[in-house]
C-alpha cells in the first residue's frame, strides 16, 4: 500500500525508521509478542533464525506497548535479535490489532498484507507455508 508517492515507513524503537521499501522483493514479518505469553517465548529463537535467512525479514511489536528501557530490558530477556518496531504497523495494511498472542503478520515481497499467521510458529513450518502460497 502507498500513500502518494512516498513509501510508508516503520518506526523502530531505537528511533531510526525503515521504509517499506527497503523489504521489497523479500517476506516481512511482523511478530507480536509479550513478556507473559509462553507460546512466544519458545518461537523467538525461531523467528530470530528466520530472520537471518536471506529473504526473510522480522520486526517484532511488543503487544503491551512497551518502550525504551523496559522494552530493552524485555528483548534481552527472551534474547530476541530482530529489530523493533515502536509503533503498531497495523493501520499500514488495514489490518485489526491481533486478539491472541503470539501472532504474526505476514507482508509479501510485493509489500501487500498476505495473512495472519496465529499460535506458536516455527522456522520450518513458516517457510514452508510461504513456499507453497508464493
Amino acid at each position: 500500500m502507498l500513500i502518494g508517492c512516498a513509501s510508508p515507513e516503520f518506526e523502530l524503537a531505537d528511533g531510526s525508521k525503515a521504509p517499506l521499501d527497503k523489504y521489497h522483493g523479500e517476506w516481512l514479518l511482523v511478530n507480536y509478542w509479550a513478556v507473559w505469553c509462553k507460546p512466544c517465548i519458545e518461537e523467538i529463537p525461531e523467528l530470530n533464525e528466520l530472520h537471518n535467512i536471506e529473504g526473510f525479514n522480522v520486526l517484532g511489536f511488543n503487544f503491551d506497548r512497551e518502550s525504551g528501557d523496559r522494552l530493552r530490558a524485555q528483548a534481552t530477556k527472551l534474547g530476541i535479535s530482530f529489530p523493533l518496531l515502536a509503533t503498531n504497523p497495523i493501520s499500514l495494511f488495514e489490518q485489526k490489532q491481533p486478539g491472541a498472542l503470539p501472532a504474526t503478520m505476514v507482508i509479501s515481497p510485493s509489500g501487500e498484507f498476505h495473512s495472519w499467521l496465529m499460535g506458536p510458529q516455527t522456522k520450518a513450518g513458516i517457510i514452508s507455508k510461504l513456499q507453497a502460497s508464493h
